[in-house]
């Protein structure tokens, strides 16, 4: 399918990004776009990390030679390094039932398709830096779950795994941030997309011990533009997605208090998070997926 116009697909809105098609072409056209917008590349490079000595042999680069060696041994030793990508980074994705929700379905995509879209777009630019990226789903219990490599394949894989991705369920992230903790055996970046409609402290807590174990952790919060402010009508009835409890509400009553409620809670969330190192953003879900991807690229750059 074509593109609508030329615009930059990093810096379209996602109801128009939703015109373009699956998964991977949205991804695709986005990281193009946003590379192409930057004053430098992101690009790291690879590390190396020593390995074993062996034998010199003629053509070995000197620098390499090992001198502690040769003066103990009068032998020439040559040291071997092992390359290492930059980061391991796992993103874990709320699929929940509250993430399927849009306020306004014809205009607006849910917050699920947002945060699909955007965990390829950041998967592609991670295995193109030479850095391994898994992905693990989540409502109340792990459902998918893609181990950390590198390369190609594994984001074809993984934009598989996203594409297939439904929203059900309630939200337990704690389960899945303990399950990622449990299995993480080398300090890297977890990165969680969510609505955060969840129990905090205990959330809290499982992103704490997260830092607590030298992880980097970067926590995406997604919002809809519909639970910022109350529609504009005297009466509604508001379900949960997740429960299915209803509330009947005058919303002139209610309106200010609401939108203070809101306020409050991102404010309680950024005050619990940032003094421990973990780096919170709230995400509109009506801009542009760069915004996330300019948030990713500000803790990659203190991590490089």
């Amino acid at each position: 399918m074509a593109r609508p116009n030329a615009q930059r697909a990093d810096l379209m809105d996602p109801a128009t990004l939703a015109q373009l098609g699956g998964v991977e072409l949205v991804a695709r056209e986005v990281v193009e776009g946003f590379l192409m917008g930057l004053h430098r590349s992101p690009h790291r490079g690879f590390s190396a990390e020593f390995a074993e000595l062996r034998n010199y042999q003629p053509g070995d680069d000197l620098r390499y030679i090992d001198w502690r060696m040769y003066g103990r041994s009068d032998r020439f030793y040559v040291k071997q390094f092992e390359e290492e990508t930059n980061l391991r980074a796992n993103l874990l994705v709320d699929v929940s039932a509250s993430m399927g929700w849009s306020s306004d379905p014809p205009r607006l995509p849910t917050k699920l398709w947002y945060a699909r879209h955007f965990a390829a777009a950041l998967s592609l630019i991670l295995v193109r830096q030479g850095d391994t990226v898994g992905l693990s789903a989540f409502h109340d219990e792990v459902v998918d779950r893609v181990h950390a490599r590198g390369g190609r394949r594994q984001w074809h894989e993984i934009v598989r795994r996203l594409d297939a991705l439904e929203s059900a369920g309630g939200t337990s992230a704690q389960h899945a941030l303990r399950d990622i903790a449990a299995r993480l055996r080398r300090r890297g970046l977890v990165v969680l997309l969510s609505d955060l409609l969840v129990d905090p402290e205990e959330t809290r807590t499982a992103l704490r011990f997260l830092r607590h174990r030298g992880h980097e952790v970067l926590v995406f919060h997604l919002i809809d533009p519909g639970e910022r402010e109350l529609p504009a009508a005297a009466d509604a009835r508001f379900v949960d997605p997740e429960t299915e409890a209803e509330l009947q509400v005058s919303v002139a009553d209610v309106r200010s208090e609401y939108r203070d409620a809101v306020t409050e809670a991102l404010a309680e969330w950024e005050r619990s998070l940032r003094p421990h190192g973990i780096d919170y953003q709230v995400i509109d879900t009506s801009q542009p997926l760069s915004r996330g991807l300019r948030a990713y690229l500000r803790k990659r750059e203190r991590l490089g």
